[in-house]
């Protein structure tokens, strides 16, 4: 059984598979769920390790990254055997950051399977791991505003090294980028891009404009959950590194 999963992590097709351990196709494609959900590497005895538990590296770029969508639109559950799924959430219409959601998921956690779903015009970009609390402690029960969110001291030190990663995920998770007009004296309109960030959680939108404040990014809060980025330079540092989304 344990060369099954490991074939067909390796890509070998289901069909092929079942063929060569003589077994139903079916039963490939239980084995394979079977590993997924207990946050097993295919093939072998035991989950990724994990960054706080054991000391496995962790690529920081990439967690950065994964913390901005996490604190944005992502959510932990618990599934079964002490195994939980991470949850990012985002509109169907941007394929290129439902790819690299995915592609980050499997930066932070070597040998994920990230699932993507659709429905209701949205995307559900999933992976299983037993360690997601452990990577973001943020997690707990209720939603994100009516509870104390707050980085620990190593993801402020990952945080002060790759704010424009964090950024990057949380604009793009509860943020967009959009074109504005004003009317000059003369009556004619004059255009120009604006970044907008909205979350009702007091303690997120210190977040971001903590890393903005560090990258010398200008900004103002026009109403409570709101924070906007409208200055010309200010727009141009963002899209350097968050631009519209895709």
């Amino acid at each position: 059984m344990e060369s099954a999963p490991a074939m067909s992590d390796a890509g070998v097709p289901d069909r092929v598979n079942a063929e060569i351990h003589g077994v139903a196709l079916r039963t490939i494609r239980t084995w394979r769920r079977r590993y997924q959900r207990e946050g097993r590497i295919c093939g072998g005895s035991r989950g990724t390790p994990c960054p706080r538990c054991d000391g496995a590296a962790l690529d920081e770029e990439a967690y950065a990254l994964l913390l901005g969508w996490y604190l944005g639109d992502g959510s932990i559950a618990r599934a079964r055997r002490d195994v939980f799924t991470l949850q990012i959430i985002n509109d169907e219409r941007y394929a290129d950051l439902n790819q690299e959601i995915a592609a980050t998921i499997k930066r932070v956690k070597p040998n994920a399977s990230p699932c993507l779903r659709g429905g209701g015009g949205a995307i559900r970009v999933e992976a299983r791991w037993k360690h997601w609390p452990c990577v973001f402690p943020q997690h707990g029960p209720g939603r994100k505003h009516l509870r104390k969110i707050e980085l620990t001291d190593w993801q402020r030190e990952i945080v002060a090294k790759y704010p424009e990663q964090l950024l990057r995920g949380l604009f793009h998770s509860d943020g967009c980028r959009f074109v504005n007009w004003a009317s000059k004296p003369d009556g004619k309109r004059y255009y120009y891009a604006r970044y907008m960030f909205s979350n009702e959680s007091d303690d997120i939108r210190k977040i971001l404009t903590d890393a903005l404040d560090q990258l010398g990014i200008a900004w103002r809060q026009p109403r409570w959950n709101a924070i906007a980025v409208s200055r010309r330079e200010a727009v141009g540092v963002l899209d350097g590194f968050v631009g519209p989304k895709s």
